[in-house]
């Protein structure tokens, strides 16, 4: 069998939010072994992240007693401020790790909000990250809504075109091929519109140099949690340009044996909540070490 051409992507795995959060947790727990540390819904989406923290003893919970002691942690996508209010009030003390990109889209939010703009969060109405973000700026307004495309847009039509002004902002891990088409609708109906382009710099990077990997590759291979949707949306991206297949960790591998058979010039990229370990087992089996 010809050897194997394999290129990593130089943006791939951890981003600067996530490797904070995952290192400030596991300081955390050794700086207070006696204390327990919580985190509120997975820190990050990667299961082989949430394994090595529980062994760790830092346990994941995803709903908070009523009254409770140590330390709970905000994970990366943010949380509401009713929720920031129960962890204290149940006597936990509190630390934030919401990622610094994502309180910019949160105070964002707020300020349009504020300034009296009709706010529009373009994500996935079902993601923590906007879930907080919708929350945060539901403490200033009610005209707030969440769409993920232009069919959604058209169902809100009447209610933005009753309003001057517009605000846009957007989920960190979004694509800009989500909102360009989302914008182009609104300069149609909208009388006013303020556009704050909050997709993370790390996202942008990521997305754009997995693209010109995959125009001179056979096949791209995604590493990543299939509940990350910074790891979803790359694969979205990537199918349009060559053939590609997402996978967890290297045990998919073997699933995809004949199409990885078939390709001489493969590349990797991963999410940035992929462990480096991780990426690494994917390269090491596909160089049949």
């Amino acid at each position: 069998m010809p050897k194997k051409n394999i290129k990593l992507a130089k943006h791939s795995g951890f981003c600067y939010g996530v490797k904070r959060a995952v290192e400030t947790v596991k300081k955390l727990k050794a700086q207070n072994p006696d204390k327990d540390v919580f985190i509120l819904g997975e820190l990050i989406h990667n299961s082989h992240v949430i394994q090595e923290l529980e062994a760790l003893g830092i346990k994941t919970i995803y709903e908070l007693p009523e009254k409770g002691s140590g330390i709970c942690v905000i994970r990366s996508h943010g949380a509401s401020p009713e929720i920031f209010e129960q962890i204290t009030d149940a006597g936990f003390e509190l630390v934030d790790l919401t990622c610094p990109d994502v309180k910019k889209v949160q105070k964002k939010a707020i300020q349009l909000v504020q300034e009296g703009y009709f706010l529009i969060i373009v994500g996935k109405a079902e993601h923590p990250e906007v879930i907080a973000i919708k929350a945060s700026a539901q403490l200033f307004g009610e005209n707030i809504s969440v769409v993920s495309d232009v069919f959604q847009l058209k169902q809100i039509e009447n209610k933005i075109k009753e309003h001057k002004k517009v605000g846009v902002v957007v989920q960190t891990t979004q694509r800009i091929t989500t909102l360009n088409p989302i914008i182009e609708y609104l300069n149609i109906i909208a009388q006013e519109i303020v556009v704050a382009n909050t997709i993370c710099a790390s996202t942008t990077l990521r997305q754009s140099e997995a693209e010109e990997l995959a125009e001179e590759s056979d096949l791209m291979i995604v590493v990543g949690s299939k509940k990350s949707a910074n790891t979803t949306h790359l694969a979205e991206i990537l199918r349009d340009i060559s053939k590609t297949i997402h996978i967890e960790d290297d045990k998919e591998l073997e699933t995809y044996k004949n199409i990885i058979l078939d390709a001489n010039n493969i590349a990797i990229t991963a999410g940035a909540s992929t462990p480096e370990t991780v990426i690494q087992n994917v390269i090491n089996k596909l160089k049949g070490e």
